[in-house]
């Protein structure tokens, strides 16, 4: 946990994919300090004419690479979220080729009682977790 919902369009190769997971990966166990095996990944592709990210008004041009990442998680602090930005834009930029014009990134938080890892039970409120 978190629950990294990689939104991109299509044309990557299954190559290119692992590396973007990967890299996705190794920012949010750098950034959060989890546990390596905490890797919760969907990635999806769209079509061209079916994704659309723009700027918000900042001039921020975007190409083909666009990614948009939804992290669902419980509550970080500011510090580790500027943490992983940060992070994250050098992992792509160094492993993928992706520019940090390219990376939006969207947290959407929740709370322990909100995760059940399996059993049908919510570990985090059991103390499993």
């Amino acid at each position: 946990m978190p629950l990294m919902k990689i939104h991109v369009r299509k044309g990557r190769s299954p190559e290119q994919i692992a590396t973007l997971m990967d890299s996705i990966h190794v920012a949010m166990v750098r950034s959060f300090d989890v546990p390596e095996r905490d890797r919760y990944q969907i990635l999806f592709e769209h079509e061209h004419s079916h994704f659309c990210a723009q700027d918000t008004g900042l001039s921020i041009e975007r190409t083909d690479n666009v990614l948009l990442l939804e992290v669902v998680s419980r509550p970080r602090s500011k510090e580790q979220k500027t943490a992983f930005y940060a992070n994250l834009c050098d992992d792509l930029t160094r492993n993928c080729s992706i520019a940090p014009t390219d990376v939006m990134i969207s947290f959407v938080e929740n709370t322990d009682a909100d995760w059940s890892f399996g059993h049908g039970r919510p570990q985090f409120l059991t103390g499993e977790l």
